[in-house]
């Protein structure tokens, strides 16, 4: 009942080229081969893949559901060529990093720029991504490493404080909170805010902040990310509450930034597969990147103190 890969190709070719003709020219074999490779694999699966009218084939309607899984089979296939051919080009190794946008606009630019100038012939490979699809990324094992600033609770990951920033408030040049050195979530309140889904990592954030202080907030833009939230304040649609890491990758000529009091902190962690050691090349990567971090001043958050008795 089971096909083999060359029953699959043909397949495949038939369906692209609608033909035997066209599949038998797409694979280099004759045409009464691709037939009688093609009648046996309808003989396997024990259904018909193609209707025969006034001689042209027409897929089933049980082909086009198998060719939609085939095509996820060559997308696969597709991936492990490039793979072989990018190991060959590269024999130092290949790193790929996926990241949070709050460390990916400035904090791992600026690592793989460093890693750069003792390892030119490494290929490097970066995006980042919201949370889920990171993670994902990482379980599938289509990147090496990941930095986020949102805890990673899954069994087959591991996660390592990196450092860590505080929330901040954000505003325009010459706006009425910018001559004020520290806020407090009731000095928000008279302006629009920018700010993010409640139920969203960031919205639960902001909204412990105001509820702690006993206040309710409205907001004027609702936006995704904190990156979202600085291009508006930089625009002058609002204030916002943004994470230092956010913050730091935007000139500091385009915006204020003051202080909050009782600020969450918000730690960058580095995760990476439980089950497999990191090559020496991402610990090489690592290094750097904790030494970026120490010098912007993002130092992990410090264990909570001891509670002692009275």
């Amino acid at each position: 009942m089971s096909l083999n890969l060359r029953q699959i190709e043909v397949f495949r070719a038939v369906m692209i080229t609608g033909s035997i003709s066209g599949a038998s020219q797409l694979l280099f074999v004759s045409q009464p081969a691709v037939s009688r490779l093609l009648s046996h694999t309808e003989s396997r699966v024990g259904f018909a893949l193609f209707e025969r009218i006034k001689g042209r084939l027409y897929a089933t309607p049980e082909a086009k559901k198998l060719f939609r899984e085939v095509e996820h089979v060559y997308a696969g296939v597709q991936r492990v060529n490039e793979l072989a051919r990018e190991l060959g080009e590269h024999r130092e190794g290949i790193l790929n990093v996926v990241s949070s946008p709050s460390v990916g606009q400035m904090v791992i630019p600026q690592a793989m720029a460093a890693f750069r100038h003792t390892h030119p012939q490494v290929k490097l490979g970066f995006q980042y991504l919201g949370f889920a699809p990171l993670v994902e990324r990482l379980l599938n094992h289509q990147a090496d490493l990941g930095v986020t600033i949102l805890p990673v609770e899954h069994p087959n990951l591991e996660s390592t404080p990196l450092g860590s920033g505080r929330l901040v408030c954000i505003c325009p040049y010459n706006h009425p909170l910018s001559r004020r050195a520290t806020l407090t979530a009731a000095d928000l309140l008279a302006y629009p805010l920018i700010a993010y889904d409640r139920g969203s990592p960031f919205g639960v954030l902001v909204t412990g902040l105001f509820e702690a202080a006993g206040e309710s907030y409205r907001t004027a833009i609702e936006v995704g990310s904190p990156q979202n939230a600085c291009a508006l304040v930089q625009a002058g649609a609002g204030i916002a509450l943004v994470d230092e890491f956010s913050v730091r990758s935007w000139p500091a000529s385009q915006l204020v930034v003051r202080p909050l009091l009782d600020a969450p902190r918000l730690q960058a962690n580095l995760v990476h597969s439980r089950f497999e050691p990191l090559s020496q090349m991402a610990q090489t990567f690592v290094g750097v990147l904790r030494q970026l971090m120490q010098s912007e001043g993002f130092q992990p958050a410090p264990d909570p103190a001891p509670a002692t008795g009275g």
